[in-house]
């Protein structure tokens, strides 16, 4: 559904330019031509939803976008040939015929006919397949197509005259939404399906979008009241997180939480925010559901009304204000909405002690500038790496997957990771949220899912805060003169084994075991530096020679006091010894780790060297 929403600000802006003063330079035509332009989106906004949901279900598949055009195209002549004033091609009409494009290059992209047929069979069946089904459809309508008119009308009607509280009701459902992603659901069918709008050239506008902008004076009650909230009420919360924040871990959260809020104020992107206090305090979430409701009452009984394509931010704002009536109204309402809400968050937080980013470190967002192609490998671990990845999509805020076994989904790995929240609906269905990074997330993980390379994926050995190895205060490990990887600061004194493999060394001291993996990597596992002259005090093996090990299990336990008394330093290094036969390597970023965590490096061993292994 989000894929067709990104051609919309293309149609605000044509309609924006179209109202300057191009007369001036005796550009009579420009406006005309301008505003046909935005128009036009709106008007073929059915054409546009059909190809959009048909890629975005056969994973950008050309022939089932063929398909869906097609399909429309049949549609569109077969009810307009038998009433011209009958069933009209709508946002419902492009979604089922995107949708069934979709299902349709799925089931038959296989498909086999024989032989002196088969250049019609594969995905090329498709677009016949559609042309079939899209008549049946359109005779189907052209049946029951007034029927469902009249009950979309019903259910405007039904909501209008609801007045006020069923603009609130729509303010809070489409709030509580948005924690399970479905808010675009809702959405659909109030701004591109409930109402109709004729203009006196004979064009049909169905919902409440495509009306405010061809015009219609009854439209813009389902958006306007979301700027207050957009705009004011979710930068307001992340300068109370800013605020609320730990002083050590003030500069990064002021960092990151400024550029959400603007994100918010600009473009209405507001799932980051939302996110750092919805799993921490959700009756929290409820409230402020409850307060978009009212706020949206409060807008539909000034009768102000507004509209936006993309979302409401400021720049829509300004872009669309000379549509918008009463507009202007929702400034003095959005700076006491955000007043409000900041001194409601700031004592929310301080009185129940809520754990939002920035008061526990683990929890805060992080910064993603230049890191996802690095990062992405380690996120698709993860989720419990690409065999088990059945569907992969991304919408503006996050990635939306269905997994084989959502319980192989590590969070903390994923949170620590970047990640604002991790969403499971059930039946392998999971969300995870990127912010507005999260397509470009999702391309680079399609993009190792497609290539035919095994990552190998290390968990951490130790809780505590991870460091690089050349920071470790030891030349030979900082040199990398015993391999390359990373290195450990514990607080708890317990090892565990960060992969699968065999113990093949045991220091006589146990301060250092060694493992190898069935791919031929050696690891070296070093607790402390300068430990070996403890001679073994302090420390207690769980595991002896030849033992093969899984991720997570205990190898020794040490006595942090002892070590603390006597070592150098507690850094624990993680290196791969014989690191000649790695062809690349992943890290996590460096921060506060929690034992046995998935993901924290991985690496992809050069062909060659795999295959001697195997040998």
């Amino acid at each position: 559904m989000m894929l067709p929403m990104t051609v919309l600000p293309a149609a605000a802006i044509f309609l924006m330019l179209a109202r300057l003063p191009w007369d001036a330079l005796s550009w009579n035509q420009v406006p005309e031509l301008l505003n046909a332009a935005g128009l036009a989106i709106f008007q073929y906004i059915p054409y546009v939803f059909a190809i959009g949901i048909s890629l975005g279900l056969s994973n950008q598949t050309a022939t089932a976008g063929m398909a869906a055009l097609t399909g429309m195209f049949i549609f569109t002549i077969v009810t307009t040939t038998y009433d011209p004033n009958g069933v009209q091609p709508s946002m419902f009409a492009g979604a089922v015929i995107g949708v069934l494009s979709g299902w349709a290059h799925d089931r038959f992209k296989s498909f086999q006919l024989p032989e002196f047929l088969q250049f019609l069979g594969g995905s090329r069946f498709v677009p016949l397949f559609m042309s079939v089904v899209s008549l049946g459809f359109a005779w189907l309508m052209i049946g029951v197509g007034e029927g469902l008119r009249g009950w979309a009308d019903s259910a405007g009607t039904l909501v209008y005259s609801a007045g006020g509280f069923g603009i609130f009701l729509y303010g809070f459902l489409h709030r509580i939404l948005v924690a399970f992603g479905l808010h675009h659901l809702l959405n659909h069918v109030f701004w591109f399906q409930v109402g109709q709008y004729d203009t006196s050239d004979g064009a049909v506008y169905f919902g409440d979008m495509p009306r405010f902008f061809a015009g219609d004076p009854t439209a813009g009650y389902f958006m306007a009241g979301l700027y207050p909230t957009m705009m004011f009420a979710l930068p307001a919360i992340a300068f109370a997180i800013i605020h609320e924040a730990r002083e050590d871990l003030k500069p990064k959260t002021r960092k990151q939480f400024r550029i959400a809020a603007l994100s918010s104020f600009l473009t209405g992107v507001t799932e980051p925010v939302e996110f750092a206090f919805l799993f921490v305090a959700p009756y929290l979430f409820i409230v402020h559901a409850l307060l978009s409701g009212g706020i949206m009452w409060l807008a539909y009984e000034l009768h102000i009304r507004h509209g936006f394509t993309f979302s409401a931010g400021a720049l829509e704002y300004l872009i669309n204000m000379p549509l918008a009536q009463r507009g202007w109204w929702l400034l003095p309402i959005g700076l006491a909405v955000g007043a409000l809400y900041y001194v409601m968050f700031r004592w929310s937080i301080r009185r129940f002690q809520l754990a939002t980013p920035g008061r526990e470190d683990a929890t805060r967002l992080d910064d993603w500038a230049g890191d996802i192609p690095y990062r992405a490998p380690l996120i698709l671990q993860a989720l419990g790496g690409k065999e088990n990845v059945v569907r992969l999509e991304a919408c503006i805020t996050r990635l939306r997957l269905t997994l084989e076994d959502d319980r192989r989904v590590d969070t903390q790995a994923l949170r620590h990771l970047g990640a604002a929240g991790v969403i499971r609906l059930g039946a392998g269905h999971v969300q995870v949220v990127f912010g507005t990074f999260s397509e470009l997330i999702r391309e680079e993980i399609h993009k190792h899912i497609q290539t035919d390379v095994r990552q190998i994926q290390f968990h951490s050995p130790v809780q505590g805060r991870m460091i690089r190895l050349e920071d470790v205060d030891d030349p030979i490990f900082a040199q990398r003169l015993v391999g390359r990887g990373v290195a450990f600061i514990p607080d708890k004194g317990e090892l565990v084994a960060p992969l699968q493999g065999k113990i093949v060394h045991i220091h006589p001291s146990l301060h250092a075991i060694g493992l190898e993996t069935k791919e031929g990597l050696e690891v070296l596992l070093h607790v402390g530096i300068n430990t070996s002259q403890l001679e073994g005090k302090g420390f207690s093996c769980l595991v002896k020679m030849g033992d093969e090990v899984t991720p997570g299990q205990p190898l020794l336990k040490f006595h942090l006091p002892t070590l603390k008394q006597h070592a150098k330093s507690l850094e624990t290094p993680m290196v791969i010894t014989n690191s000649d036969i790695v062809k690349s390597w992943r890290f996590a970023p460096y921060k506060v780790v929690k034992k046995g965590q998935a993901a924290v490096m991985s690496v992809v061993l050069k062909e060659r060297e795999i295959k001697g292994a195997e040998k």
